[in-house]
């Protein structure tokens, strides 16, 4: 890692669970697996039960239906771990389930992992169902990592899709960004999906010059952190600006400006109540890790 100290641990990473992969494909194995030992991630829908000293809350096979469809998460202290596909999907951004976002604050820290890859999962299967090349309903095969569709053969498997999210740096000054549905003085490092064709580099490059209207160099990887909302790899970068002119696009942000490390520095040790002009990131969040990174350099 070349940026945040490898004993920095992103959230939604370090799970404990072994994902056994040579059991995902072995029907028998998993069959026999599914008996009074599993464990059964209960859930509420997407939401998970969380106990008071911040563990998930686990059951058996019992507390599901023969008919509930089961994603395999993988083995952990010799039992076959397992979380069920809900009815629906998520209905919108992460943003807007305020319930998840406290959550994320309530749960240790494997739990946590151990969570975010399950509803990245469980959400991918429910609103995969039905097969995008004919139509025609999907079954869960692998244990849960892939969906097939007998009427045409295809087979469909979970997606992660990558975004960069960015530091930019000149003379010594970071540019950081807001969006709309941001609390006020909430400043983020900008963001955007890698598109097809494209490398990192370039992805970072473009996000950036499209939102604020600066063009980088010397992009370098720092960091990754798995963010399950629904399913995304951040990939975080940094990169220098030769000229500090900003041009804002307004559909993608409300402002952009560059931050000196002492307002840095200031919003860091004020804590959860940010300064009077800016919170600093959130350290669920891969953000609060580069800008901590770029700051203790």
């Amino acid at each position: 890692m070349h940026g945040p100290a490898a004993d920095v641990l992103m959230a939604f990473s370090g799970s404990p669970m072994d994902r056994a992969d040579n059991i995902r494909a072995d029907d028998a194995a998993l069959a026999d697996l599914m008996n009074w030992r599993a464990r059964v991630l209960l859930l509420d829908g997407l939401l998970p039960g969380v106990e008071e000293a911040g563990n998930l809350v686990w059951g058996s096979l019992a507390d599901v239906t023969p008919e509930t469809e089961l994603v395999f998460l993988g083995m952990l202290d010799g039992k076959a771990h397992f979380a069920p596909v809900p009815p629906a999907g998520a209905d919108g951004p992460a943003y807007a389930q305020p319930a998840a976002w406290q959550l994320m604050q309530l749960l240790a820290p494997p739990d946590l992992a151990i969570y975010g890859g399950a509803r990245s999962l469980v959400d991918w299967h429910a609103r995969h169902r039905f097969c995008a090349r004919c139509g025609g309903a999907t079954r869960l095969v692998k244990g849960g990592w892939q969906r097939h569709c007998d009427a045409c053969g295809a087979d469909h498997f979970p997606r992660t899709d990558p975004v960069t999210i960015m530091l930019v740096e000149h003379e010594d000054r970071l540019l950081l960004g807001r969006q709309p549905r941001f609390p006020p003085k909430m400043y983020s490092a900008l963001a955007g999906f890698v598109e097809p064709g494209e490398t990192i580099e370039e992805a970072v490059a473009r996000e950036i010059h499209e939102e604020a209207g600066v063009r980088v160099r010397d992009v370098r990887y720092i960091a990754s952190q798995p963010w399950p909302f629904p399913s995304q790899l951040m990939i975080g970068c940094t990169s220098v600006a030769d000229d500090p002119e900003i041009t804002i696009d307004r559909t993608e942000l409300e402002d952009a400006r560059w931050f000196s490390r002492a307002e840095l520095q200031d919003a860091r040790t004020a804590g959860e109540h940010g300064t009077e002009l800016l919170y600093f990131p959130r350290p669920f969040a891969i953000a609060h890790h580069l800008v901590t990174w770029w700051l203790d350099r």
